[in-house]
This record gives C-alpha cells, structure tokens and sequence, in this order.
C-alpha cells in the first residue's frame, strides 16, 4: 500500500519532522495540531479560541486530504489543564455531528510552545 502526504497553508506548517498527515488507503492519520493560527504561526490566546483553532486546523488537514472532520473515526484530545474538559465538548459540538467519533481526553503537563490543547485524528474516506 502507497502513502500520500497531505499538506495544506490553511493550516500550520509542520514544525518538526513529521506530515500534516498521511493517508494510507482510505485512511487518514492526521498529526496533532495546536492552537498555532496558520497565517502568523503565533499562538492565539486563551483555552476556548486555542480549541477552536485547534478544530479549525483539523478541519484544514481534513479537507486537504479530501474528506473532512464528518470522517473522523478516532479523536485524541490533550489538555493541560482537565478542568478544561467541558468547554472541549462544547467547542467539539459545533464541528462534528452524531455519531460522534471514538475519542481520548488525555491530561498532559505540557504541549509545545505553551499550548492549552492539542488534537489529533484518525479519518477513513468513502
């Protein structure tokens, strides 16, 4: 099986050594993205626009792969803070639909450059 990197400027570069996200098949695996707004490549501040940046970046990678977040079959979420927890859910709800992918809230010490939140996704198109 051949395996396609997927990259997008609408959403932020890599900044290490990894893909945006490799599609392998009708498989996506879709890197973690943090609250990095693609355009300035600067954090954007506080948990919730962090959240919905990172949903947003997502989403990108998503549709440069050629599906979108509705083909998520798998969610890894990081926070740095669980109190946080609740206002996730509330931001996830306004980007996927029922039913809902599997998912993982994970508490974490830290994420790169100070991030609150980090995701990352697992699709499967068609």
């Amino acid at each position: 099986m051949s395996k396609t990197i997927i990259a997008t400027p609408n959403a932020p570069a890599a900044i290490g050594t990894y893909s945006q996200a490799v599609k392998a098949g009708d498989t996506v695996y879709m890197s973690g993205q943090i609250g990095l707004d693609p355009a300035s490549i600067q954090m954007v501040e506080g948990f919730e626009a962090q959240t919905v940046r990172v949903f947003e970046n997502l989403k990108a990678v998503a549709e440069a792969a050629g599906g979108s977040l509705g083909d998520a079959v798998k969610l890894n979420i990081y926070l740095t803070d669980l109190a946080n927890f609740a206002k996730v859910n509330e931001v996830m709800a306004r980007y996927f639909a029922e039913p809902f992918p599997a998912r993982a809230a994970v508490g974490v010490k830290e994420l790169p450059r100070g991030a609150l939140v980090e995701a990352d996704a697992i699709l499967v198109l068609g």
